[in-house]
């Protein structure tokens, strides 16, 4: 990025504004792509935390503070500069997860059961349409509340979960 702010500066020094511009929408486009990537690895934290439940019918502290990290950073990064509209809208969810979910699944086949599981047995196990439903449900909160309410919505939600009400009573 730093040959492209030299480009951008000696463009402009030279009155090369066309030349300026299309520097201006290339850091844009980098920006951007930056901000999705960003994006897509909470996504992917999420959605295997999600797996984990699924398959392990539990809930963790450790697992909760994921989730809720991972939406919180979501919703800041997914918010453009001008806070009125999103990277990411919420009808384009479907598309993100579909990438990512294979991804999650095999990470998820690592900490699931403390790893007794392969990628291909956990590949096999895990409800795709269910993930994909509830990480919906989620990413959807990020769009209806603030920051500062975020944690409390979601903490309800993971309630809902299988072991929500365990984690919430803190029964094991």
């Amino acid at each position: 990025m730093t040959q492209e702010l030299i480009d951008l500066r000696n463009s402009i020094i030279e009155k090369r504004y066309a030349d300026a511009l299309a520097i201006v929408d290339e850091l844009e486009g980098m920006s951007r792509q930056g901000i999705l990537r960003n994006i897509q690895s909470f996504l992917r934290i999420l959605l295997i935390h999600l797996i984990k439940n699924q398959i392990e019918q539990r809930l963790t502290n450790s697992w909760v503070a994921s989730i809720r990290n991972s939406l919180v950073e979501i919703k800041k990064l997914n918010l453009k500069d001008n806070k009125k509209a999103h990277y990411i809208n919420l009808d384009e969810w479907d598309t993100y997860i579909e990438d990512e979910i294979e991804l999650a699944i095999r990470d998820a086949s690592v900490e699931v059961m403390n790893g007794i599981y392969n990628e291909f047995q956990i590949t096999e196990m895990v409800d795709r349409n269910q993930v994909r439903e509830i990480g919906l449900q989620f990413l959807g909160l990020t769009y209806s509340h603030s920051v500062k309410e975020l944690p409390a919505v979601i903490a309800e939600l993971l309630t809902q979960l299988p072991g929500g009400e365990d984690w919430k009573l803190g029964r094991r």
